[in-house]
């Protein structure tokens, strides 16, 4: 008897340590930023987009204050609460030591330079879909910002779920790079679609999630708890939202709805955000929400 279970718990640490090699953090070579420029232009357009300063900057900071990335704020969840870092140019506080590579392999695999796995509080299930030419740009306008030697503050969050080791069975199983809506014809719904889906990571707001913290694909964009415990996120699918392309466009530059209500919590500064894009940008992520009506 003691034999059998001296086996089967060799037999577990075997199947254990291959399955963490086996959900080992993921990197990509530098060969896939090979001949790509980085500006800092367009770099500018993807901090808006991806809402950077909202998460990054001090709460509450406003004008030149939101290039301040010192981090320190919360965000709740069911597993605890988790503290957004130190994303200035400063190299010890901050990312001012880290290359374009080690910024691609956060977004795209939520991979730490030093090879450990990011929280999905950092929205890197949808950032897995950024392209390559927009994350080195990004970097370069990101070592551009105001340096500040605030150290980041450490998560709230407790026992199992600190243990980062096991993320890579949580990657295995929700860290998806194919779209939600099929592809198609339309160039403004494609642009929209990759604003939605990856750069401005919608979905990690307005999606319910499963036990796991997963998104559900099968109800994309329908609405979800506020994680913070107030109110309902809304549903922002076309049966949940009635509003016309030209209302969407018009919520996203000013903040004020049909109902001549206004945005406000964190989606007051997604607005600002939204607001310094491209007005064909506005209208991509408008023709995109109006195409979810396709989906089953």
């Amino acid at each position: 008897m003691r034999r059998i279970l001296i086996r089967l718990v060799l037999l577990a640490l075997i199947v254990g340590l291959a399955g963490l090699w086996w959900t080992r953090p993921e990197r990509e070579d530098a060969s896939v930023l090979a001949g790509l420029s980085g500006d800092v232009a367009r770099g500018e357009q993807v901090f808006l987009a991806g809402g950077c300063a909202s998460c990054h900057m001090e709460k509450g900071a406003t004008g030149d204050a939101r290039l301040v990335l010192s981090g320190g704020q919360g965000f709740a969840s069911p597993f605890g609460t988790f503290r957004a870092p130190n994303i200035s140019p400063d190299p010890n506080a901050g990312i001012g030591d880290w290359s374009a590579l080690d910024l691609l392999n956060a977004m795209r695999h939520g991979t730490t330079p030093d090879g450990q796995h990011y929280f999905p509080a950092f929205p890197y299930t949808s950032y897995a879909k950024a392209t390559a030419q927009d994350i080195l740009d990004l970097h370069t306008y990101l070592m551009t910002l105001p340096e500040t030697p605030n150290p980041s503050l450490q998560h709230e969050v407790g026992f199992p779920f600190n243990i980062r080791a096991g993320l890579g069975l949580w990657k295995l199983l929700y860290l998806r790079r194919d779209w939600v809506l099929p592809d198609t014809t339309d160039p403004d719904v494609l642009r929209g679609r990759y604003l939605v889906e990856a750069l401005g990571h919608c979905a990690e707001c307005h999606t319910p999630r499963g036990i796991l913290g997963g998104l559900r694909l099968d109800a994309w964009l329908t609405g979800a708890p506020n994680p913070e415990g107030r109110g309902q996120i809304p549903d922002i699918t076309p049966t949940g939202l009635d509003w016309s392309n030209e209302d969407i466009v018009y919520y996203l530059e000013t903040g004020f709805t049909p109902e001549f209500d206004s945005a406000g919590g964190h989606m007051a500064d997604v607005v600002t955000n939204m607001a310094a894009l491209p007005p064909q940008d506005r209208l991509a992520i408008a023709a995109y929400l109006r195409a979810l009506a396709s989906l089953p």
